[in-house]
């Protein structure tokens, strides 16, 4: 249903910001802020699944995307980053807002360069130099910042790979050629050898690359959790930094910081979720 607010709903066909959204939506309130923000400012905002964009969404002439007579002016997913996210429809709803007018965020290109295939083939040696020929104390700059990837494809290189897998498991974390990295091998080294070993021989292997495990010096630090109990536990953390990027075709409009996310858990656990209820938000403290 269209959330409405008084006076905001009125124009047939006026523009809007659409949130593509699950059936069920763990993260709501982190939604709901946003809206609340855009309607502050007048910003129309409408949610809707892939299969209702599927049934009741169009393009016109001049590829202007239309959803229950609202016309999309940004299509803002917080679905469809994984496979299962999609069926049939799904798929034909997603081209159908690629081919369109409407700003994506993120498009599938600016999607597809946050899997890990993209970010091995950018480790390998002479390839930044490709995107930043002017500036090579930039390049050894990003370069510092990369573990080691490696390539599970079919081929020489890749069975090599395996066999340093099977070799030193311990070594090693697996990564889906997804955005979101991995829940279920993740960390766990029988899980990467037992892995490994199985699809060997398989392009099933081509799903993933291997990664050297980072392995950051742990802190003692307390941990509150929902319930309320305080823990001292030994800790790592992980930052992450906010940026806004925006582009039309090839010409940058915007680049820029915008925040930061610190996340801790304790070692203990192999994967670091919030939402998972692992790790903790947290504050970094610079000395």
């Amino acid at each position: 249903a269209v959330l409405q607010r008084p006076g905001n709903c009125t124009a047939h066909r006026s523009k809007c910001l659409l949130f593509l959204v699950e059936n069920v939506q763990r993260n709501i309130f982190d939604h709901r802020c946003i809206e609340n923000e855009l309607w502050s400012r007048n910003i129309k905002v409408i949610r809707r699944r892939l299969t209702d964009v599927y049934e009741r969404g169009s393009l016109d002439e001049k590829k202007h995307l239309y959803v229950d007579g609202y016309e999309v002016a940004v299509a803002y997913f917080r679905t469809g980053y994984m496979p299962q996210d999609y069926n049939e429809r799904g798929w034909e709803a997603r081209l159908m807002m690629e081919r369109s007018m409407a700003v994506k965020c993120p498009d599938i290109a600016t999607q597809l360069v946050g899997t890990k295939k993209v970010q091995q083939e950018l480790s390998r040696p002479h390839i930044l130099e490709k995107f930043l020929p002017d500036f090579p104390g930039a390049v050894a700059r990003i370069r510092e910042t990369f573990a080691g990837l490696y390539s599970l494809d079919i081929g020489e290189e890749g069975d090599q790979t395996v066999k340093v897998a099977l070799a030193n498991p311990e070594q090693y974390v697996l990564k889906p050629q997804r955005e979101g990295g991995d829940k279920t091998l993740g960390n766990k080294i029988a899980a990467v050898a037992k892995f490994c070993h199985m699809v060997r021989n398989t392009s099933e292997r081509t799903s993933y690359i291997l990664m050297d495990k980072i392995k950051p010096k742990p802190v003692r630090n307390c941990l509150l959790k929902a319930n309320g109990q305080l823990q001292i536990s030994e800790c790592i953390s992980e930052l992450g930094i906010f940026g806004v990027y925006v582009r039309q075709g090839g010409e940058m409009v915007l680049n820029e910081r915008v925040g930061h996310l610190l996340r801790t858990k304790a070692t203990e656990h192999a994967d670091g979720g919030v939402a998972a209820g692992v790790a903790v938000l947290d504050n970094p403290y610079l000395v």
